[in-house]
């Protein structure tokens, strides 16, 4: 069995596997509330997305910008299916929004990071994305073109966000 501290370190270098410098920006870590949920994973992305708006890159397209409250966050999140979440995950990291034609990733390190992320959190891992897929709507998150992917084991999570300029 890994240990606590093992599980984020190993998350962290998965999750990391998937970050892109000024598009693709990741987190993992444990939580330090006891059982923690939606708010507090909600909390996490708000703090990915002060990390995002800080960016030299993207701080002079929004001065000022600060991530919505966590309900407002927590409103804009679907769940997502665990069966679902390593390819959605890759697909994040992989297919600018933008550009669809674009890759930031290869599709082959994308996969293989996001299945080791998504298998640290296990079976029972709840995850979260602002994209509806039954209708291919996409609830922003911030006042960029955004995606969203958070999971967590109810002690562990992991963040990813992408941002492109709408």
């Amino acid at each position: 069995m890994t240990s606590t501290g093992g599980v984020v370190a190993a998350l962290r270098a998965a999750m990391a596997e998937l970050a892109t410098p000024a598009r693709v920006y990741v987190a993992a870590g444990r939580f330090t509330e006891s059982e923690p949920d939606l708010p507090e994973l909600a909390g996490r992305i708000g703090l990915l997305l002060a990390e995002m708006a800080a960016d030299e890159a993207w701080r002079r397209f929004a001065p000022g910008y600060v991530p919505p409250p966590v309900p407002e966050l927590c409103a804009a999140l679907e769940p997502l299916e665990t069966h679902e979440a390593a390819p959605f995950l890759a697909r994040l990291a992989t297919v600018d929004l933008y550009w669809p034609s674009h890759r930031h990733l290869s599709a082959e390190v994308a996969a293989r990071a996001a299945e080791r992320a998504v298998s640290l959190l296990g079976p029972d891992g709840s995850w979260w994305t602002n994209h509806d897929e039954a209708c291919g709507a996409v609830n922003g998150v911030s006042p960029f073109l955004d995606s969203v992917v958070a999971g967590t084991d109810g002690e562990h999570f992991v963040v990813a966000l992408q941002v492109a300029p709408d």
